[in-house]
């Protein structure tokens, strides 16, 4: 379900995510100025954390409030607040407010990340049957695969018409469909451990890029500490990614002044995502937190092969690094690798009851 996410939410929220056309003549409002209403019309105690800024002059801005509980031991303690906020960047109207928190998809991420338990460790967790389900796939492929080419043409298709028996069609099922999506849920699976384990990043990185760890990523202090912060050093950043990656589909500001890990940031980082719905084509820029000035600008193309896999892993894992299709295929696939352990268990249960009668 969760690989249609934008889809879904794009048709569900079609109004909020695009302003009205007669306003788009208009002057977009100063960052500081949307934050300071937003954070008077939406009364949290917690700061705006974010902008999402569209490259698309007809979509809105998305504001995000976002506070973690480091102590928090499952997926509601650990979440203080996750609002998202579609604002009109010309009028200032707050088009929707929702809380993510308790929507249907950060929760159905959260199951599948953590089994709602803590971020960190519950990927842990979850992280032990997928290692499992590796093993039963490549055991299963070995089992599967036939000693010569004629019994091999016959495992590849469904011959139902001469098979009568519901035993041998589960078997069929379990063996055909099971060969098919092996491979698809082999590379859903690597791709998911990926961020379960650091170890399995470390061997992705060491095959890309010869090192086990990715480039630290030196955060450059501002230059310009000694003056008084420009009150539009938001605006100047805007103004300059959009000139930077002008094709680019949309970048992210934090206005909290913090990074993810809640330390306080020296510079304002600024992400550019290049294809509206991917995160594996990312940007990096770095701006002077009080004047505004450009201090760093890494694009796509210069970051190592290491790097470019650990923006692309998340795309490949949910299919939308192949499009629609890819997001398609990797639903079917997921469906099929539901089911396998259905059949199976029906083909290990029939073994077993045939066993029971040989002893009795």
């Amino acid at each position: 379900m969760y690989v249609f996410k934008d889809e879904i939410q794009g048709v569900l929220r079609k109004d909020v995510i695009y302003v009205k056309p007669e306003t788009v003549t208009q002057k977009p409002m100063p960052i500081e100025l949307l934050k300071e209403k937003i954070s008077l019309e939406v009364n949290e105690k917690y700061p705006v954390s974010s902008v999402e800024i569209p490259l698309d002059k007809n979509k809105s801005y998305e504001f995000l409030i976002y506070e973690k509980n480091k102590k928090g031991w499952n997926y509601f303690n650990e979440v203080k607040i996750n609002k998202l906020i579609y604002v009109n960047q010309y009028t200032g109207e707050i088009l929707g407010i929702y809380d993510e928190k308790y929507d249907l998809f950060p929760i159905l991420k959260s199951i599948h990340w953590s089994l709602l338990l803590k971020s960190d460790w519950g990927a842990y967790v979850v992280g032990i049957p997928v290692v499992l389900f590796i093993i039963m796939l490549i055991t299963g492929i070995i089992l599967w695969w036939p000693k010569n080419k004629k019994a091999r043409k016959s495992r590849l298709s469904f011959d139902w018409k001469n098979v009568k028996t519901w035993k041998r069609k589960n078997y069929d099922l379990h063996n055909v469909l099971g060969f098919y999506v092996s491979f698809i849920a082999l590379l859903i699976s690597l791709t998911g451990i990926y961020f379960s384990y650091p170890w399995v990043k470390n061997v992705f990185n060491l095959t890309l890029s010869g090192a086990l760890e990715l480039p630290k990523e030196r955060e450059i202090k501002s230059q310009d500490s000694l003056l008084a912060k420009n009150s539009s050093v938001y605006d100047l950043a805007v103004q300059q990614t959009k000139q930077l990656y002008p094709e680019s589909s949309s970048f992210r500001i934090p206005l909290n002044g913090k990074n993810k890990k809640g330390k306080k940031l020296k510079s304002i980082p600024v992400t550019v995502y290049q294809k509206d719905g991917r995160f594996s084509e990312r940007s990096f820029i770095a701006f002077d937190k009080y004047s505004g000035k450009l201090l760093s600008n890494k694009p796509h193309q210069k970051l190592s092969n290491a790097e470019k896999y650990s923006n692309a892993n998340y795309d490949i894992h949910t299919g939308s690094y192949f499009g629609l299709f890819g997001k398609i295929i990797w639903f079917l696939a997921g469906l099929i690798c539901t089911s396998l352990p259905a059949t199976g268990f029906l083909i290990w249960w029939g073994k077993y009851k045939k066993q029971g009668k040989k002893t009795s």
